[in-house]
């Protein structure tokens, strides 16, 4: 995959530079999508006309109408009906492709099987489709990461006028890279954590035309709930009985109208989580005031129109302070400061302890450490910042840096870090009512057993887990019942590219950057979903990268062979960290 620009901020200006050039309000009403997979929305009223579907060009060969079909694969509007127009009128009638987009690079390609397959090549031949696989984008319209050869036989019919058509068709959408980036706009959809309150996003990929139905499709989805790879790890305020009691539509005064019904909850708390739920999912594809009302009336009593100005700020939840520089762990087992280089307080910054590893709690109030006892294997010493730490009880030969989960809303200090012992099991290491961390086992049975287990992050908002395992980025969720706390949905991102991982972290909460063995990519930026990808400039970097770590708004700071390095941009070119020393480790609170 080419690289794009940044996911956080590049990306969403562009979808917002594209929708504000064609005006995105909802001209007339929009009709209400009925399916989360992403179709075009009709339009009553004043909205667009349904296009006619033109017809193929004359005297196209079998292979030219393969690939021509996997173009046209690009505009869904009325049933695929573009791509329809490619196929046989028998054809036509039975094709029922499933419910998901299989996107492919763009570069494949289409040849002709033997005559073994096409014994009469006069009329009847086969083609093999080939490419390769990027995603899928599923039925719940989110991106779906997956990397490998995609190859399908297409059979290609002479039909009585003489033109070439297909008589057999895959039983799957294709969609090429760049045709699925014009195509489809993706959009943060905004859930919740369960503990810590905060908002989180979910991408999703609605179909970009018509614009004047963007708003609509965007609410359709934050009805519909959180896609199935967060399902469990995220919920959901507007609940499962909240609906659209009319279409979306644009009021005189031009705010943008989101007429809802079904919602019970009399909490005015609840019912702000609700607006920021769809000011904060409609904020990419209208500058338009909502107008959000529940039963004809204000969703929040007293506010009746919505900017994202207006919502609470939550960033302060899941990104370190800006009085919290950050620290990194050296060769002499101490921790250092990376603002000044100098040892923290404590007996953790004088050396009285090896510490291998090390992680600081999101409002810096706490540290794990792991400490190296030389024969004797590592063990965990957790407490508050400037003290020893209390040892827990989990003795292991390796333990991974720590990683912090986020204070809930009523805490001032985090409860929980993870570790992985070994490079199998994932351990939770909770704080008992005596101030003691006790561990607990995390299931992990939907993580394939291929490799160690290297290093984990938990995402600032607790509702994802990054690891590497076996040099592969693999993300799943966090989802917590009253009987277990477990990772589902594992799914490993740009595996094609990222085989050689060491070191993960999150840059935002829907944004990774992974340090890795590679001379060619020693640091790459992933879309949590892996769809988007940006490798950084490798100038002055010495292979292997050893260590990463990235926060909202902060430098990322890599340790290679030589010491630390820092960079903003996927462009710059690295320059030392002032502080920078062999062996130094940098991490960020989190």
């Amino acid at each position: 995959m080419s690289s794009v620009r940044p996911r956080s901020s590049g990306r969403h200006t562009r979808i917002l530079g594209a929708v504000l050039a064609l005006v995105v309000v909802v001209s007339g009403c929009a009709a209400i999508p009925t399916t989360s997979q992403p179709n075009p929305v009709p339009q009553e009223g004043g909205g667009q006309a349904t296009q006619e579907v033109p017809e193929p060009e004359q005297g196209l060969d079998p292979l030219s109408v393969v690939r021509q079909f996997v173009r046209a694969s690009a505009r869904p509007a009325n049933d695929h009906a573009a791509a329809r127009a490619y196929l046989s009128e028998a054809a036509r009638e039975r094709w029922q492709p499933d419910d998901s987009l299989t996107v492919i690079r763009n570069e494949f390609g289409t040849v002709y099987l033997g005559e073994e397959e096409s014994p009469d090549p006069e009329n009847h031949r086969v083609v093999s489709l080939r490419a390769s696989e990027l995603g899928r984008l599923t039925s719940d319209s989110a991106f779906v990461s997956v990397s490998g050869d995609f190859e399908a036989p297409v059979r290609v019919g002479r039909q009585p006028n003489g033109e070439w058509r297909i008589v057999d068709a895959p039983g799957t959408v294709l969609i090429t890279e760049s045709d699925f980036s014009e195509s489809y706009f993706e959009v943060p959809v905004y859930f919740f954590s369960p503990d810590s309150s905060v908002p989180v996003p979910d991408p999703r990929y609605v179909v970009a035309r018509p614009r004047s139905g963007l708003p609509a499709r965007v609410v359709d989805l934050v009805l519909g709930g959180p896609s199935n790879g967060l399902a469990g790890a995220v919920v959901n305020p507007l609940g499962e009985s909240a609906e659209l009691d009319s279409n979306v539509d644009t009021a005189r005064d031009g705010a943008l109208v989101v007429p809802l019904t079904g919602i019970t909850e009399e909490s005015e708390k609840l019912r702000e989580r609700m607006a920021v739920q769809v000011v904060r999912s409609l904020q990419h594809v209208t500058t338009s005031r909502i107008r959000l009302l529940s039963d004809g009336v204000a969703l929040v009593p007293g506010t009746l129109d919505w900017r994202p100005g207006d919502l609470p700020a939550y960033e302060s939840i899941t990104s370190p302070s800006s009085e919290l520089p950050g620290l990194m762990t050296t060769e002499a087992g101490r921790i250092r400061s990376l603002d000044t280089g100098a040892p923290v307080q404590g007996p953790l910054g004088r050396g009285v302890y090896d510490v291998e590893s090390a992680a600081q709690s999101i409002n810096g109030q706490q540290l794990a450490v792991v400490e190296d006892l030389g024969d004797r294997g590592h063990r965990l010493r957790v407490g508050d910042y400037g003290s020893p730490g209390r040892v827990v009880d989990l003795s292991a030969e390796r333990l991974t840096r720590p990683t912090w989960r986020p204070p809930s809303s009523n805490e001032s200090k985090s409860s929980e870090l993870w570790t992985v012992r070994d490079g199998k099991s994932i351990v939770r290491v909770q704080r008992g009512p005596d101030g003691s961390w006790v561990p607990q086992p995390v299931t992990v049975s939907e993580l394939p057993d291929e490799g160690a287990i290297t290093a984990l992050r938990l995402s600032r908002d607790g509702t994802r887990a990054a690891l590497v395992v076996n040099g592969t980025l693999w993300v799943a969720s966090v989802v917590r019942t009253s009987s277990e706390v477990s990772l589902r949905s594992p799914r490993a991102l740009k595996s094609d590219i990222l085989t050689s991982a060491v070191d993960v972290d999150w840059s935002s909460q829907d944004t990774l950057v992974v340090a890795t063995s590679s001379e060619w990519r020693p640091v790459v930026r992933v879309s949590v979903d892996g769809f988007e990808h940006d490798t950084f400039n490798s100038s002055n970097l010495g292979p292997p990268t050893e260590a990463i770590t990235a926060a909202p708004g902060r430098q990322i700071v890599v340790a290679d062979t030589h010491g630390l390095w820092t960079a903003g941009e996927v462009g710059a070119v690295w320059v030392p960290h002032p502080h920078s020393r062999p062996g130094a480790e940098p991490f960020y609170p989190g």
